[in-house]
Order: C-alpha cells, then structure tokens, then sequence
C-alpha cells in the first residue's frame, strides 16, 4: 500500500483530514463531517480519495481488535452480541498527526510569555528597580523585542486584503521563528523586526550596525529567507523565492542607509515605511498562487 501522509486537522468546530503524496504533494481534504472531498485541483480528487480510504482502512484493520481487548461487549439476555461501534460512527483515530493552524497567531506573544517568565525569575522588587533604571536585563530584551514585532504588524495590517500575512512562525526544533511572513501579489516576503531605541543604525551592504557594533542581521534574514523559499516549494510543487525585510523600529540617534544589500535578497526598512514599501512591489504570484502558498503556510508542520 502506498505511503499516503494523512494528518488529522480540528479548529473552530471543523475536523478535516488532510493527505499529501508521499513526496509531499498536498491533495487536499475531507470534511470528516460532511464527508466531502476538497481539492484546489480536480484532478487530485481520485488520488485524495484512495489516500484517505487507505488510510481509514488501516486504522480500522488495526484500531478493531483493539476495542474488542479492551472494551469487552457485555452478552445481553437474548445472546445477540452488539457492535461496539457502527462503521459510521467509528471515532476519528486519535494518534494521527495534526497540525496547528499558523493564521491564528498573533505577533510577540511568544516574546511576551519570554519576558514574563523572566520577570517572575527575578522577583517584584528587583524587576521594579530593573524597570527603573532601565537596566539591560533579559525580560527588557524580550518586552522590547515583542513590542517591535507588534508595532511591526500594526504597519502590516495596513496592507490591502490581497495579502496575508502570518505572525510568530516556529521554524525546526531549535527555537528559531520567523517573526512575519507576508504572502500576496508582490511574492513571499519574511519580515524580521528589530526594535532598538535609543540608538544608532548604519547599514552599508552587508554590514549592519547598531551602535557602532556589526551584528549578523543581515545574514540571519537571509538564511531565513532560503530557508523559507525551500519549505513552501516542497509544499506547493512549484518554485517559491521568498525576499527578507528587516524592519527595524527605533533608531532614534541615528538612521544612515549606505547601500542595501547587494544581492537584493534582503532589505532594510524602517517599520513605518514596511507596508509602503511592500505595496509598490511589482506583481509576481497569482491569485491562485498566493492561496496555495498561504493554506501550506498556515500549517505548522510545513515548517518541521
């Protein structure tokens, strides 16, 4: 029997189960409660089909001695054995992979949970004092960071509907995240927020410094781009090139531009000129396109 990756799906009163090839091609859904077939592409639906009923066929096979072990079926007075579940309301299988729906995030809270859990290290009168003297603690780091990444989204919901945008995407198993992706008619773009007050931006080329001091910026968002171009072309089946922004908020004793990035896979702007910025992009994906990119990146497991 082939492979199929079938994965269970329930939010917001819907149970759906997804299927993809075992190559990673999305084939679509069934509607667990209406029992019907979903698929972007009609040709996909006979493929759909036999995923999910082979699916559902090995869970049964499996899943029915189970129940007969350990929920025995009682001999009622006339000797008629029930079944204990008909084949219509046999209960979805609980160990089937689901997946988180991304769409629903909203930005810093990840950061935000960071800082409270710093906060509650240090205690009341010594996070009072920190705050007084703003010293350079781990919970500023993190309170600072969600606020640059919320005033970021602030600028993103400007944007006209024909883009999505997603927040707080958990990348691998390593603790890294993409703070933004946007997806509409001007491609993919990754969006990195960077809130430094106080302080001094230079950039020239590759080089970007904050206070006089390098910091990889640069490289990291370019890395996140890659890396998110090669996730969403394994999901989708057709090549997607992400760009990388850095939107950075601050800046207050200093903004000096040189020279973008030379290659022009990554881009710095300040935070309130993002949705400009992005707006005036040239058309790139269609509409079609930017649906199929944003349903495989609404998933979490498309970024595990």
């Amino acid at each position: 029997m082939t492979e199929w990756v079938v994965r269970r799906w329930a939010r917001y009163g819907h149970e759906r189960l997804y299927a993809e090839t075992p190559g990673g091609t999305a084939l679509g859904y069934l509607d667990l409660k209406t029992g019907r077939y979903h698929s972007d592409d009609p040709t996909s639906l006979p493929l759909l089909e036999k995923a999910i009923g082979d699916h559902l066929a090995e869970k049964q096979s499996v899943e029915v001695p189970a129940l007969a072990i350990a929920d025995p079926v009682e001999t009622p007075a006339d000797g008629v054995l029930a079944a204990p579940f008909a084949a219509e309301e046999r209960p979805v299988e609980p160990t089937a992979q689901a997946w988180e729906d991304l769409g629903a995030h909203q930005a810093g809270v990840s950061l935000r949970e960071q800082a409270l859990l710093a906060r509650e290290g240090t205690g009341k009168l010594r996070h009072f004092f920190n705050r007084l003297v703003d010293a350079k603690t781990d919970e500023r780091a993190w309170r600072i960071g969600a606020d640059g990444e919320e005033a970021v989204a602030v600028q993103l919901a400007k944007l006209r509907p024909e883009w999505r945008v997603i927040h707080s995407i958990e990348v691998g198993n390593r603790g890294s995240d993409i703070d933004h992706v946007l997806i509409g008619p001007g491609g993919v773009i990754t969006v990195n927020a960077k809130n430094h007050p106080d302080a001094s931006i230079w950039v020239g080329g590759d080089t970007f410094m904050v206070n006089g001091q390098r910091v990889p910026y640069v490289r990291n968002s370019r890395h996140e781009a890659k890396r998110a171009s090669r996730l969403l072309t394994e999901q989708v089946g057709f090549p997607v090139t992400a760009l990388g922004v850095i939107a950075v908020m601050g800046a207050q004793k200093g903004w000096t531009i040189k020279k973008q990035p030379e290659d022009g896979a990554v881009v710095i702007v300040q935070r309130r000129q993002i949705s400009h910025y992005v707006a005036k992009l040239p058309p790139r994906l269609t509409d079609r396109e930017i649906e199929a990119i944003y349903e495989a990146a609404c998933r979490s497991t498309t970024w595990r």
